[in-house]
C-alpha cells in the first residue's frame, strides 16, 4: 500500500483543498457523512481527470466527462453547436474545465491545479444543465 500513498494524499488534497469538506457545518453527524460521501465521489472524478491527463492526455474524454458534458464545454468555450466529429481528448477537456475556474493557461503556467479545477468544475455542472435545459426545451417546442 505504500506505493500508492503519493495517490491518497493527492486525492485527500483534491478532497480538502477543492471541496472546502473541512468548511462544512451540519445538524447531525448523518448528514455531514452523506455530504462527505458525495464530495468524495466528485474528488475522485477530478483527481481521476488530473491523473488521466499527466500519463494519457491523448485518451477519449469520455474517460472522464460525458458525451453530454463534454458537448456542452465544447458550446461554450468555442461559443458554437457545431460540434467536432472527432470527440476531443482528455487534456482539451481539462484545459477547457480549467479555464472555465480561471486558469489562464500562459506558457510559464503549469498544468492545472486542483483549486482552478474544481472552480470549473462547478461551472461546467452549472453549463450541463443549463445546456440540457435548453436540449429539452427546444425539443418541446420543435415537435
Amino acid at each position: 500500500w505504500y506505493t500508492l500513498r503519493w495517490h491518497i494524499e493527492v486525492y485527500f488534497k483534491v478532497l480538502k483543498s477543492g471541496t472546502k469538506v473541512e468548511q462544512a457545518r451540519f445538524q447531525t453527524k448523518d448528514r455531514l457523512l452523506r455530504y462527505i460521501a458525495l464530495l468524495s465521489v466528485i474528488a475522485w472524478r477530478l483527481y481521476y481527470m488530473t491523473l488521466l491527463n499527466r500519463h494519457i492526455p491523448e485518451a477519449d474524454c469520455t474517460q472522464v466527462v460525458t458525451e453530454h458534458e463534454w458537448r456542452a464545454l465544447y458550446a461554450v468555450t468555442h461559443k458554437t453547436r457545431t460540434f467536432p466529429k472527432k470527440t476531443p481528448t482528455v487534456a482539451q477537456v481539462v484545459l477547457w474545465i480549467a479555464k472555465l475556474g480561471g486558469f489562464l493557461g500562459r506558457p510559464s503556467d503549469g498544468p492545472p491545479g486542483v483549486t482552478v479545477l474544481w472552480r470549473g468544475w462547478q461551472r461546467l455542472t452549472d453549463i450541463s444543465n443549463t445546456f440540457a435545459l435548453f436540449d429539452e426545451l427546444g425539443e418541446k417546442h420543435t415537435s
